[in-house]
């Protein structure tokens, strides 16, 4: 019985917190820590939204273009399904070396037999696909860093937040005189409230940030896989 009504207690405990007016008790300080925190937290849900849809179509995407481009027989045939996937990063890598296999047959006339007088033509062809994977890697990467960036700081501000709460509770006690329970509680509860905002901010943005990271290093691995095999296609058909 002891231990159910202290339960009771601690809910009702809960239930009676008004953040209102922890608000409104909070110190410059605390409001300030809260404001950046809410705003870290705020952006950081924007992005994860925004790069889970980006990166849910790009995987889309590349599953639809390598289902095209295996089937395919002719390159140019690829070249116009590739277009339409736009957020496909291995479409878009594709493209950058078909664009320069193209610049190439048109400099020997069109002559694909011939294409390997061309001194580095093989080179520039690889280059192409290098710069348009490290492109696309770069885009995929594009406001990841961010995510991190909060899951690291955000305790440690909110952390900030509550060591200033507490030691301005304790001056305003030093001051009064009175350290009872009563006077002591509420000040620290408030300060602890900073904590608990760096920690909503924090754990979201590391989750999210370690998931993306490695989807993005999926996709890097597929680019650099696609390069070799399409390479491969190209020596045996025009580098001869």
């Amino acid at each position: 019985m002891p231990h159910l009504t202290g339960d009771v207690t601690h809910r009702a405990m809960l239930a009676s917190i008004n953040y209102i007016d922890v608000l409104k008790s909070a110190s410059a300080i605390e409001l300030a820590v809260l404001v950046v925190l809410a705003v870290a937290s705020a952006w950081s849900w924007a992005l994860i939204l925004m790069k889970s849809l980006q990166l849910r179509k790009a995987r889309r995407e590349s599953v639809s273009f390598l289902d095209t481009f295996w089937k395919a027989s002719r390159l140019d045939a690829i070249y116009q399904a590739a277009q339409q996937l736009e957020g496909s990063p291995l479409s878009r890598v594709f493209r950058a070396g078909y664009e320069e296999l193209s610049k190439l047959a048109q400099h020997k006339g069109g002559a694909e037999g011939a294409m390997s007088e061309k001194l580095g033509g093989i080179e520039n062809v690889e280059r192409a696909l290098n710069r348009a994977a490290s492109a696309e890697i770069t885009t995929l990467e594009g406001n990841v860093s961010f995510l991190g960036t909060v899951g690291s700081t955000a305790p440690f501000i909110g952390l900030f937040g509550t060591v200033m709460g507490i030691l301005g509770a304790f001056n305003e006690i030093a001051e009064k005189g009175n350290a009872t329970i009563a006077t002591v509680a509420a000040p620290i509860g408030n300060a602890l409230l900073a904590t608990a905002a760096g920690l909503f901010a924090a754990i979201p943005a590391v989750v999210a940030y370690n998931s993306f990271v490695a989807r993005i290093k999926v996709f890097d691995s597929e680019m650099s896989n696609f390069g070799h095999d399409f390479l491969n296609i190209v020596k045996r058909h025009f580098f001869k």
